[in-house]
C-alpha cells in the first residue's frame, strides 16, 4: 500500500500520509529510549513486536466497544490508522506502585494500590512530560470537562480489559500510558484511543517471579528487551511459542 510524505518522526515511530484522506501510516522503529531520550539504543525486532502487540490490543478494545484510531495492520512494521487531533496529555493508569510514583511517594515498588489511580502528564519532551492536575487541563484548555469525563471512563475500561487479558496469561499489569485523540466526521466528533499500546507503554511483570517484561528491562539493564517483548507476544498467542523474534529490521520502501 502506498504511503505519502513523512509527517512526523518521534522516538519510536514515524508517521506518513496515508493512501486515503484522513488516514496515516504508522511505522514502528527499533529505536529504544529512556529517561527522556538520555539513554538510547537500537533493539533489533522491537518495532515488529510492538506493531503486532499494539494491533492485538487495539483490535481487542474495538471488540468491546472502545473506539481507537486503528484501522488495520499493513505489514510487519506498519499499520493504517485514522488521522486524529491528539490531546496533549499522557494518561497513566496505575494498579501497583512503580517507577515515578514509588519515587514521589516513597511506596515500595510492586505494592498493590487500593484502587486504580489515573494520572495526567502534559505531553512536552522539553519539559519532561510533567505531571499535571485536572485544574491545569481545564485552565489551559487542553481538554474540556466532557472530554475529561470520557477520558477517565475510557482509561478505566482499557485498564479492565488489559488487566484481564494479562492476568489470563500470568502477567500483572502494573501500569500503562495511553493517549487520546479526536476524530471528526462532519460535525460529529469522537474521542478515540490513539498512538500505541505495547510493552513500550506498559509495565508488565510475571505473576510468579515478578520478572519484568517491559521497557524497564532496557531502562535498568535487566537483559534482552527483545526476549522480554517476545515472551509477552508468545503468551498472548501473537507469536508462535517456538518462533524466534525477528532480529534484523525489515525496511519498508
Amino acid at each position: 500500500m502506498a504511503r505519502g510524505k513523512k509527517l512526523y518522526e518521534g522516538k519510536a515511530k514515524v508517521l506518513y500520509e496515508g493512501p486515503e484522506p484522513g488516514t496515516i501510516v504508522q511505522y514502528f522503529k527499533d529505536d529504544a529510549t529512556a529517561f527522556n531520550a538520555e539513554k538510547k539504543d537500537v533493539i533489533d525486532g522491537k518495532g515488529v513486536l510492538n506493531n503486532r502487540l499494539s494491533e492485538y490490543f487495539m483490535v481487542g478494545l474495538g471488540q468491546i466497544g472502545v473506539p481507537t484510531h486503528f484501522i488495520k495492520r499493513l505489514n510487519m512494521r506498519e499499520q493504517l490508522v485514522r488521522s486524529c487531533e491528539i490531546i496533549p496529555l499522557e494518561v497513566i493508569v496505575r494498579n501497583f506502585a512503580a517507577g515515578s510514583m514509588s519515587k514521589r511517594l516513597g511506596i515500595e515498588e510492586g505494592t498493590q494500590l487500593p484502587r486504580p489511580i489515573v494520572e495526567y502528564c502534559y505531553k512536552d519532551d522539553s519539559l519532561g512530560d510533567p505531571l499535571v492536575a485536572e485544574e491545569h487541563i481545564a485552565a489551559f484548555g487542553w481538554a474540556g470537562q466532557q472530554d475529561m469525563e470520557d477520558i477517565l471512563s475510557m482509561a478505566l475500561r482499557v485498564n479492565d480489559f488489559m488487566s484481564g487479558v494479562m492476568y489470563g496469561v500470568g502477567i500483572k499489569l502494573i501500569d500503562f500510558k495511553i493517549e487520546f485523540g479526536r476524530t471528526y466526521n462532519g460535525d460529529f466528533q469522537q474521542l478515540v484511543v490513539a498512538d500505541e499500546i505495547s510493552p513500550d507503554s506498559c509495565r508488565l511483570w510475571d505473576m510468579e517471579t515478578n520478572r519484568k517484561l517491559d521497557k524497564d528491562v532496557f531502562r535498568r539493564d535487566l537483559g534482552s528487551l527483545t526476549d522480554a517483548y517476545a515472551e509477552v507476544a508468545r503468551r498472548l498467542g501473537v507469536l508462535p511459542k517456538n518462533a524466534t523474534p525477528i532480529t534484523k529490521p525489515t525496511l519498508i520502501n
